[in-house]
């Protein structure tokens, strides 16, 4: 019969026993060999002073122990001061009978077949998105004149036949804005960071949507009155807010549902990148609705480009709320269960310099 010890040393993936006060308690062989370092050196170690991770990982650590529930990562460079950054999967998960004690679990991942967030992927992704853009501008041109020209033959066709013309036009424009879409996400323009209130965004946001395909939601205010002011650009971050209620509007269809926009200050939020440097996002919004929640089969890829839950959606969407976020230095994460569907947008808090120039006086 194999023993205990003799599993922990065979088990192929880098595992770290974590410490109440965060601290690295035992590692095995594999993770000996991913840090290049032996568990005596390595053990009573702080380990995030060890371990970088692409994610802001220790909150979600701390909420994990104290609930007593498994936590799962996927798709994030995951690295230390003598390896360079692997994409991974990330499994955390409470250590039976040894209270506050977490076990960490770190399996690097094949980069064929998925869409990773190294250097030549992103490369290779960017000139994807660029021939994208071309193409819609391209079709754009001509698929003008096919609409234009079924909506001169309507005029001369008898009201039995005037079905196929509308048919054309209609798809037509639905396929004029999905080129629009596109070239939309190909707009890499950097944003115009400044001071933000962002529950003026907010706002805005849902006075929008309650005018038009928000009309039969509930859309509930729960801010923190306190909170200082942004760093980003205040229409970029409206158009994510939109897209997101619009998002949760349509799921929840013509029987409606509510929405609750929450935002809070959380201080202690970090994203620690894989190249161990770290950014303070201490402004937390969250979007929550009670529709059905995300499909199973695309949760875990739900921000990548073209991946939809709607029948006739574009997966363009939430790749550009994505990437709008990324964009800010911010972070965005998704939990859904059906009854709770919670998207969080953490963002960067404005310097003292943004919040001064921002109350000059205009002339």
């Amino acid at each position: 019969m194999t023993g205990a010890g003799d599993l922990w040393a065979s088990l192929p993936v880098p595992v770290i026993i974590i410490g109440p006060q965060d601290e690295i308690v035992d590692i095995n062989s594999a993770a000996e060999g991913f840090f290049n370092s032996s568990v005596k050196t390595m053990k009573g170690l702080p380990l995030w002073d060890e371990l970088a991770v692409d994610a802001p990982l220790e909150d979600n650590l701390a909420r994990a122990r104290k609930n007593g529930t498994p936590l799962f990562v996927n798709d994030v460079d995951v690295g230390h001061g003598r390896r360079a950054p692997l994409q991974c999967a990330l499994q955390i998960a409470p250590l039976i009978g040894a209270p506050d004690h977490m076990v960490l679990m770190i399996s690097p991942r094949e980069l064929s077949g998925r869409m990773t967030q190294n250097h030549s992927v992103k490369s290779a992704a960017k000139s994807a998105i660029g021939m994208a853009e071309m193409l819609a501008h391209e079709i754009k041109n001509p698929l003008a004149g096919i609409t234009g020209a079924a909506q001169l033959l309507s005029m001369n066709l008898k009201p039995e036949d005037l079905e196929l013309t509308d048919l054309i036009v209609e798809e037509g424009r639905r396929i004029v804005k999905l080129l629009e879409q596109v070239e939309q996400f190909g707009n890499l323009s950097p944003p115009d960071l400044k001071a933000v209130n962002i529950h003026d965004v907010l706002d805005r946001a849902r006075r929008s949507a309650l005018l038009g395909f928000g009309a039969q939601m509930k859309i509930i205010e729960d801010y923190d009155p306190s909170l200082p002011l942004a760093y980003g650009d205040p229409d970029k971050l409206l158009q994510v807010v939109l897209n997101l209620l619009k998002n949760a509007s349509e799921a929840a269809g013509d029987a409606g549902g509510k929405i609750r926009l929450h935002s809070y200050f959380e201080h202690s939020f970090r994203l620690r990148r894989a190249d161990g440097s770290g950014q303070s996002l201490p402004l937390q919004i969250e979007i929550i609705d009670d529709g059905p929640g995300l499909p199973d089969a695309i949760a875990a890829d739900i921000f990548d480009p073209f991946v939809s839950g709607k029948e006739n959606g574009t997966g363009l969407g939430l790749a550009l709320v994505s990437k709008i976020i990324s964009d800010h230095g911010g972070w965005i994460s998704v939990t859904s269960v059906p009854g709770k569907t919670v998207f969080r947008l953490s963002l960067p808090r404005a310097p003292k310099s943004a919040q001064l120039h921002s109350e000059q006086p205009k002339d």
